[in-house]
């Protein structure tokens, strides 16, 4: 199972009530940070996230509003006395400016303390994690080098069922019927399917890869009436978002990257009249992937 808490819900510049974009994936004790806006520091201790929890950072792509942060949460790693590596992986363009930004300002002057590596992923890299892994894929968007990320956990067959006791190996139901150790086994559970989309403007190359998942998070910067700005910047309106999620059969659609323009109601209102199983996330929000109470916020 999957966790996904929102730390920075907003779309190019924070508003009163959103941040700058990021978010974590936790899994058991792994957490894992998508996008480092400006503040992600902040709202890491405002989720009860320890900072030296992290040793992965994915970036979506370069554009500032998901990385500037980086610099203020490595120079709060580097006092801290973070003794482990800590890794930023990301297409070449993001991985580019987080250098110039660690090695022109962060860095200048300063020892680095805290080994920094910065790992460059291609659309189908996969990284094998404890119990879960990640595959970038691509994602079209101005500039370079734009990825996503799926996350995936296999299934696993269940427990003993509750009901059932176990005597010397077998098990046996109350009236004394005696059965195997295979028949005791609770119903396994599925893979466990999480897609993760920063900016895009277009959606044709993600129906396969979201095709079945449990949860879609995806940006939906502007509404329908504003589509040519949409088409003209490559974002996505609401109903964009709501499009695909219904074409790749997924179970949740979570929409984040909120324009100060837009009311979030206004947004939830315009994906639902097309995918009912929408959300809009909200800053520190936290969702369940995977949870038989299918994706609610906690």
């Amino acid at each position: 199972m999957f966790e996904v808490i929102f730390l920075g819900t907003s779309a190019s510049a924070p508003s009163a009530y959103r941040g700058l974009s990021a978010l974590v994936v936790r899994h058991k004790e792994s957490h894992i940070l998508i996008d480092c806006g400006e503040g992600t520091e902040r709202q890491l201790l405002r989720a009860d996230i320890a900072v030296n929890q992290l040793r992965r950072i994915f970036l979506t792509h370069g554009h500032l509003d998901h990385m500037l942060g980086l610099g203020g949460l490595a120079s709060s790693l580097m006092e801290s006395g973070y003794g482990d590596v800590l890794e930023v992986c990301g297409g070449r363009g993001a991985l580019d400016r987080v250098r110039t930004l660690m090695q022109d300002v962060v860095l200048r002057d300063e020892q680095q303390s805290t080994p920094l590596y910065l790992r460059e992923l291609f659309p189908g890299t996969t990284m094998d994690m404890q119990g879960f892994k990640i595959t970038a894929f691509l994602v079209k968007h101005r500039g370079p080098d734009s990825l996503g990320y799926l996350f995936e956990e296999p299934g696993a067959v269940g427990g003993p069922e509750p009901h059932l006791v176990e005597a010397g190996g077998v098990g046996v139901t109350g009236d004394g019927h005696r059965i195997s150790p295979g028949d005791v086994m609770g119903r396994p559970h599925p893979d466990i399917k999480l897609a993760i989309v920063g900016d895009t403007g277009h959606t044709d190359n993600m129906v396969e890869i979201a095709r079945g998942a449990d949860a879609l998070v995806i940006e939906s910067t502007y509404l329908d009436p504003e589509v040519e700005m949409a088409r003209r910047f490559s974002h996505l309106t609401a109903r964009d978002a709501a499009d695909l999620a219904v074409r790749a059969g997924v179970k949740q659609l979570i929409l984040t990257h909120i324009s100060r323009r837009n009311r979030g109601k206004d947004v939830l209102a315009e994906a639902r009249a097309i995918f009912p199983n929408t959300m809009v996330a909200r800053d520190l929000e936290r969702f369940q992937v995977g949870d038989s109470l299918l994706n609610q916020p906690l």
